[in-house]
């Protein structure tokens, strides 16, 4: 079991509180997480002014996926890498905007840090909600100079994951594996403070998200799950539902954590030879890690997500997750396929 820590406490004292079976967080975690938490308080205030430091619009680059990078892509980017860069723990980094991995110092140290540093920037001109998504990994070899394999590991093995939403509040959700716990940027302090300790997403839910302008692409198994959802309470689910869409991963977590709830982004044909759209490393992994620490699922249709072995830094996949028993009715319709 985890520790209870009192509301409205500080991260800072969160992190040395918190222990999950009488283990404390160690020392090394520690420092990365306060040092990573602190560069999203600073993205927050850049985030805030926008077009009043003239940061909001295209960048004119494009990242290693191919997409146009907006300006605060980049500035997202180079700040959370400068952030951690004095941490002694911390061997290296891997970001969806950059190729290959970057060492820090030596490339020595317990911990790897990877990270979707803005997520859902196509939100960001429109004043949508956006988000930083983390993954921290312990190292297979805390004295071996650092590799791209030492990266490639099964989403089960994370240490810690959790992401920022900037919204109408700064807010930070994460797990240390135990658990879900949730944080408020408070403007008073400018600190985290802590909000709510054990989030647990409902089994149940009437409530998804997809990108119906993509429905005409789907595999069967999504379009009938979809079509039985719009069919309400006259069709086999005998229910009726919302949909929901904000076009932001870290966003619509964010609501299956709140108030449960199921969020797709599956394969289509547009592409037939990507297995998905979303990064396994980057998104899939840190946002699984979550919901399976709040008591739902996360699968690409018929695996658990967090079981699959990575083969590449931007390995792509399949997304579906949230709310236990209609993650369990998609794998069903895909097995049955």
């Amino acid at each position: 079991m985890t520790k209870p820590i009192q509301l409205k406490t500080s991260f800072r004292h969160y992190v040395r509180e918190f222990q999950s079976h009488g283990t404390p967080v160690p020392s090394g975690l520690q420092e990365l997480l306060v040092a990573l938490t602190d560069t999203c308080i600073t993205l927050s205030n850049e985030v805030a002014q926008g077009a009043l430091i003239g940061i909001l619009g295209s960048a004119g680059t494009g990242n290693v996926q191919g997409e146009v990078q907006q300006k605060l892509d980049v500035i997202a980017n180079d700040l959370l890498i400068a952030g951690v860069q004095s941490c002694q723990s911390l061997a290296g980094i891997a970001s969806e905007e950059i190729e290959e991995p970057l060492p820090v110092g030596k490339g020595l140290g317990d911990y790897l840090l990877l990270f979707d540093p803005l997520d859902g920037s196509s939100n960001i001109d429109v004043n949508v909600s956006i988000g930083t998504i983390f993954s921290i990994l312990k190292k297979p070899d805390p004295n071996a100079l650092l590799t791209t394999a030492d990266f490639l590991q099964a989403g089960r093995t994370q240490v810690a994951a959790g992401y920022v939403v900037y919204g109408p509040q700064t807010t930070l959700a994460l797990s240390l594996g135990a658990g879900v716990d949730l944080f408020t940027l408070d403007a008073v302090s400018g600190e985290f403070l802590l909000i709510k300790q054990g989030v647990r997403i409902s089994e149940s839910t009437s409530e998804f998200a997809i990108n119906m302008s993509n429905m005409r692409h789907w595999a069967a198994p999504v379009k009938r799950y979809v079509d039985e959802c719009l069919a309400g309470s006259g069709g086999v689910r005998q229910k009726d539902f919302n949909m929901r869409w904000i076009a932001s991963m870290v966003a619509d977590v964010h609501r299956v954590l709140s108030r449960g709830g199921v969020f797709m982004y599956p394969w289509d044909q547009r592409d037939p030879k990507k297995p998905g759209k979303l990064r396994l490393m980057y998104e899939a992994n840190p946002m699984g890690f979550l919901v399976e620490q709040a008591g739902g699922e996360i699968i690409n249709g018929v695996d658990a997500i967090l079981d699959l072995q990575p083969q590449a830094l931007h390995e792509r996949v399949s997304v579906m997750l949230g709310s236990k028993d209609e993650v369990n009715l998609l794998r069903k319709y895909h097995t049955q396929s």
